[in-house]
């Protein structure tokens, strides 16, 4: 599935009634099948931009577009949020047969995906588990298990993995890059962290400080499969090197301007 933004612009109100531009004419598409990942400055827009992808957030002005074909009853998008977003009440397997149940799945069907998603996600034996009963990795799993277990032509990632540890964040990182180089799902992944936008992505586009503006489209050209071995690889380097700068720039002109 090809996702086309084409001059999107976002205005809302603050709490003062100020109109407050976070978006401003960006444009960009992000191929059938790959991974995209979107950077920035704080507070420049990213996660807005998804929402607006995701049709939770309405556009100010400009259009966002999805090309190509899709099987009957399969979602244009599943999100998973930053904040793990699963229903406390609702065990592990019921939380990832959430989306299901809206298709309108039979029961047998419902239960034989959601078995197939949470065993990938390692969560086998953990099924009958409610939210408060797992740990951080794992309730995040659980929200990318109920993503995928949906088949969305486009599956969207708010900073998923920033509230977990380093080292979990690393092994989940692995995990999702197995599983979508298997399902080959347009991806389109909004991160603060550079070297995880470097590991995970083919391209890295750069935004603007407020409001958000396609800065740079940066290719990664790293081999895939992608391992931790590579963080040291002087492509990976110096793509990280390049994103840094233009993201320290950003940042640099916001701080002159708040000074001024």
């Amino acid at each position: 599935m090809r996702v086309i933004v084409d001059r999107l612009a976002k205005t809302y109100r603050d709490r003062r009634g100020h109109a407050v531009s976070a978006l401003d004419d960006v444009t960009f598409t992000a191929a059938p099948e790959e991974f995209l990942a979107i950077l920035g400055p704080s507070g420049c827009g990213k996660s807005t931009l998804l929402g607006a992808i995701a049709g939770l957030l309405p556009a100010s002005s400009g259009g966002i577009f999805f090309e190509g074909a899709r099987r009957p009853g399969q979602p244009l998008t599943a999100t998973v949020f930053q904040e793990f977003a699963l229903f406390p009440w609702r065990t592990a397997r019921a939380n990832v047969e959430l989306g299901l149940e809206e298709l309108g799945l039979p029961v047998a069907e419902r239960r034989a995906r959601a078995r197939r998603y949470i065993d990938q996600m390692g969560l086998g034996g953990f099924e009958d588990r409610y939210p408060h009963q797992l740990s951080g990795g794992m309730r995040q799993r659980v929200g990318i298990a109920r993503a995928l277990a949906v088949d969305p032509a486009v599956l969207l990632m708010d900073e998923p993995f920033s509230a977990l540890d380093a080292q979990t964040r690393t092994l989940m990182m692995e995990e999702l890059l197995t599983i979508w180089e298997r399902a080959r799902t347009t991806i389109v992944y909004v991160t603060h962290n550079i070297q995880e936008a470097v590991f995970m992505a083919d391209r890295v586009l750069v935004l603007s400080r407020r409001p958000g503006r396609v800065l740079a489209s940066v290719p990664v050209v790293l081999p895939r499969p992608r391992t931790d071995t590579m963080l040291g690889d002087p492509a990976f380097v110096a793509t990280a090197d390049r994103i840094w700068t233009l993201i320290r720039s950003q940042a640099e002109a916001a701080l002159v301007e708040g000074k001024a």
